[in-house]
């Protein structure tokens, strides 16, 4: 009887090693799948407050940013919440860290031990393209990031929160093929030790590479698909002639690059980490491919990309997290236009474009399958805004019956108030694409439904089931949420192990009678 007791309990304590057994291996997959982030930059008009910052994030379903400096306030709001972040040290703050270890230790203690782990910082970007935006500050980056690791060791955080630097592409030079591709050895002094820390410290290596630069750059070279990645014919597709592997995009080419400039320095445990990448959706005359067709072709493909997690010709089996730059247009910055249209978002939070991500999960809620509306910008001059309400309703074909007199969206009678009606028409009409949201830069797309009184946009008319009222957030689209990287995921696993700890404890309590008895 006892020895059927033991079988029994045996065989209970080895079902709940395998449950725990598959449970970690589970988690271990989610930490390593790649995620999609967000640039957060604040170079712009009436930015949110950090409050409605994080609301805004947590709407959109964002679980990764990436900040320019140490914002305490924006660092504070996200304090308990899932969103993961990147912060970064400035560049002009390098030579006070990279001179002085208590100055490091301090900046650690004030920008990282003061939040986490209430606020879960990842990664520490030391600089930003110092070795070629700031080249004077190269001898200083190296001392700055080892101050600022004895600073996180000394913390107990360095296994937590990595360090590394972004750097521009430009650092690898001869790109294409990537089996050619060398970091520029004028750099050598800071990338051959850096690698080596990245190397020991199981820390990526962050870059920033922008497949619309090479582009713009190599015109009648590059063709405009291969920068988009869109579906290419067997012919269109770049071959290494080194390595005879295919490439059917410009962005897993510039990955592989980096690759194998890293596997010429002898290192090849480091992984890349891309920390911008995007496409301008307006540009000045110089600029023609500065597009809201091409950023959402670009940043909704990006998107797929990463999350079916193809990897790259080179290393199928690694796909790299990326951060698309950026979550905001940036309308102080200077010129050209295009430095001030890389958002996904105007700083209001009204999409830019749609980005074009079902059947992606819920990364962002901004999708195509959510109700938006096209309307009249505000502050437009009345004469430009009445050359593009006729336009809508002439050669545009809009249907304009609605706002003639008499008719329910006649009042109020004024030039912005009849030019949203035409605008609407016109875009739902042609199906909400990319573009069809413009009229020459006096329109955008709001997710607030601006019906009013009797007066029933078209779009919402298109909208079964729906009262008509003011919506004021991007509402998701009900596809699957992608699990990205969290502290939820965590929070189960020291639930489940707590609970397997207690079992267990149970379970030898059990034996222990079984044999006294």
């Amino acid at each position: 009887m006892a020895s059927s007791k033991l079988t029994s309990l045996f065989s209970f304590l080895l079902l709940l090693l395998l449950i725990s057994s598959s449970r970690e291996t589970h988690a271990q997959q989610k930490d390593d799948a790649p995620y999609v982030g967000v640039n957060i930059g604040t170079d712009a008009s009436n930015f949110l407050s950090p409050a409605d910052l994080v609301a805004f994030l947590q709407m959109q379903k964002i679980t990764h940013v990436r900040l320019y400096d140490a914002d305490g306030d924006i660092l504070r709001a996200l304090a308990r919440t899932k969103i993961r972040v990147i912060i970064g040290v400035p560049n002009n703050q390098l030579i006070a860290i990279g001179s002085s270890n208590t100055t490091a230790a301090a900046w650690i203690g004030r920008n990282v031990a003061a939040f986490y782990p209430q606020t879960l910082i990842i990664a520490v970007a030391v600089g930003d393209e110092v070795l070629t935006a700031v080249p004077s500050s190269a001898p200083v980056l190296m001392p700055a990031i080892e101050s600022l690791y004895s600073a996180l060791v000394a913390a107990n955080l360095h296994t937590q929160i990595k360090i590394s630097t972004p750097h521009s592409a430009s650092v690898v030079l001869d790109t294409f093929p990537p089996s050619q591709a060398f970091f520029n050895q004028s750099l050598s002094p800071v990338i051959s030790p850096l690698l080596q820390f990245l190397s020991k410290t199981k820390s990526p290596f962050m870059i920033n590479l922008y497949p619309y630069y090479v582009f713009m750059q190599n015109r009648g070279v590059v063709p405009l698909d291969n920068s988009l990645f869109k579906p290419l014919t067997p012919s269109k597709e770049m071959v290494d002639p080194n390595t005879l592997l295919h490439y059917t995009n410009v962005y897993d080419a510039m990955i592989d690059a980096v690759y194998f400039s890293m596997k010429n320095q002898n290192i090849t445990d480091v992984v890349v980490l891309v920390t911008e990448t995007g496409w301008p959706s307006k540009g000045d005359s110089k600029e023609p491919y500065a597009t809201m067709d091409n950023a959402d072709t670009f940043n909704s493909n990006l998107i797929k990309h990463v999350l079916d997690r193809t990897g790259t010709p080179l290393h199928t089996e690694i796909t790299s997290s990326v951060y698309i730059y950026e979550l905001f247009n940036e309308d102080l910055r200077s010129l050209p236009v295009s430095e001030a249209n890389w958002g996904l978002f105007y700083a209001n939070t009204t999409p830019v474009y749609l980005l074009h991500v079902s059947g992606s999960g819920g990364f962002l809620a901004n999708d195509t399958t959510n109700q938006t509306y096209c309307v009249a910008m505000d502050g437009v001059d009345s004469r430009t805004l009445q050359a593009a309400l006729d336009w809508a309703c002439g050669p545009g074909r809009a249907n304009c019956t609605e706002i003639q007199p008499g008719e329910d969206c006649y009042q109020p009678n004024n030039i912005k108030n009849h030019a949203s009606y035409a605008f609407d028409s016109y875009y739902q009409k042609e199906g909400k694409t990319a573009g069809s949201c413009d009229f020459k830069g006096v329109a955008m797309i709001t997710t607030t439904d601006p019906s009013h009184g009797s007066c029933v946009f078209p779009g919402s008319k298109m909208v079964s089931n729906k009262t008509i009222n003011g919506v004021n957030s991007t509402v998701s689209s009900g596809a699957g949420t992608v699990r990205f990287v969290g502290l939820h995921s965590s929070q189960i696993a020291v639930a489940f192990h707590e609970a397997l700890r207690i079992l267990l404890s149970f379970a030898v309590f059990l034996i222990f009678n079984s044999f006294v008895s």
